[in-house]
């Protein structure tokens, strides 16, 4: 069973790279100007990952927050064309969207109120990060590129972060290991994804569903990673152009852009399966240039994702349950965690 499933995702990642489409060229052509159909180009997103509101646990990815401006057909800054002109899987045009993200990621051992370092366990880590992205639209196929940059170790305030919530938001019990965490560490990467939005899709009744397969490659410090996958999505025919939400990485692709329903209320059912190949996590692997705790990883690690969303005016908020399978050799079980987010456009 295993293996099938990687073998599928293989051939998914040949699709996804591949210049065949099972796509109408008529709804292709007309992607642009939904996009920017509305003058309120602008989302802002908060959001929210937790095991909390998954399984309940306080373990493994225990906490991510990641605050997203995108802004939609806007003027690319320099930047941005810089990459355009290195990169040539990209191409800037007039549906490229720009984003700004900050936010945290926090990792810890199965057992928080443990005050010694658990050898056989995870390491305490975490990671403070500022991104910049860009995803645009080219014929049949979605390019996003996004550069990270941040600080793992003491500087990320993980310990800080954590302890102020259990003690003032959630009443969980107090960690006491994070005088074992990762030493501070710089911390770069910078993802390249391809997803075809429309390779398969159709009407049913007064609904739309796609399937979109995807493959992208993570370089960096942090995490280097190559991954494939697919999502499947139902929608109502008239709002057929909404993104699957955007996640805190590695996580199921999603721009998490969306249009402005026709008559207030929208909404969209989404799930999907994502395979990644792992060369290097360094909240499993320690730190790059001195001596930390570690673990050994696994080489592979799957998620699977299923959540809906809800789209009034011009607010949307969704909702996504993740399992990921283990991810270093000693994990006592898969882990299941929740993702909340909310936007506007304005």
């Amino acid at each position: 069973m295993f293996w099938d499933i990687r073998y599928s995702l293989t051939v998914l990642i040949m699709l996804a790279t591949g210049s065949a489409i099972a796509s109408d060229p008529t709804v292709e052509q007309s992607v642009p100007s939904r996009v920017l159909l509305d003058k309120r180009r602008n989302i802002a997103t908060l959001v929210i990952e937790n095991d909390s509101i998954g399984s309940g646990t306080d373990n493994n990815y225990t906490s991510g927050v990641r605050f997203n401006y995108t802004d939609v057909g806007s003027q690319s800054p320099r930047l941005a064309l810089i990459l355009d002109k290195l990169l040539p899987a990209f191409e800037i045009n007039k549906t490229t969207a720009i984003y700004y993200s900050f936010g945290q990621s926090l990792y810890t051992p199965r057992d928080i109120t443990r005050s010694e370092a658990d050898p056989d366990d995870r390491p305490w880590a975490a990671f403070l990060y500022g991104s910049m992205g860009m995803s645009t639209l080219t014929d049949n196929h979605l390019d996003e590129v996004e550069f990270t940059a941040g600080v793992i170790g003491p500087a990320a305030l993980g310990e800080q972060s954590q302890k102020f919530i259990h003690k003032y938001l959630t009443g969980s019990p107090t960690p006491q290991g994070w005088d074992h965490q990762l030493k501070n560490e710089p911390g770069v990467m910078l993802a390249w994804q391809r997803s075809l939005p429309m390779y398969i899709h159709g009407d049913v009744g007064k609904s739309f569903w796609s399937f979109k397969p995807y493959a992208g490659l993570t370089a960096g410090n942090v995490e280097t990673y190559g991954d494939v996958g697919f999502t499947l999505r139902l929608s109502p025919a008239d709002s057929k152009w909404q993104d699957t939400p955007l996640r805190v990485r590695p996580a199921m692709q999603g721009t998490g852009i969306y249009e402005l329903p026709k008559n207030k209320w929208s909404w969209a059912l989404f799930s999907g399966i994502e395979g990644r190949a792992v060369v290097r996590d360094i909240f499993l692997d320690g730190n790059t240039f001195t001596q930390s705790y570690n673990v050994n990883k696994k080489p592979i690690v799957m998620d699977t994702t299923a959540g809906a969303a809800l789209t009034y005016q011009n607010y949307r908020i969704s909702y996504s349950m993740v399992y990921r399978t283990k991810e270093f050799i000693g994990q006592d079980k898969p882990q299941i965690f929740g993702a909340l987010s909310a936007s506007v456009r304005f």
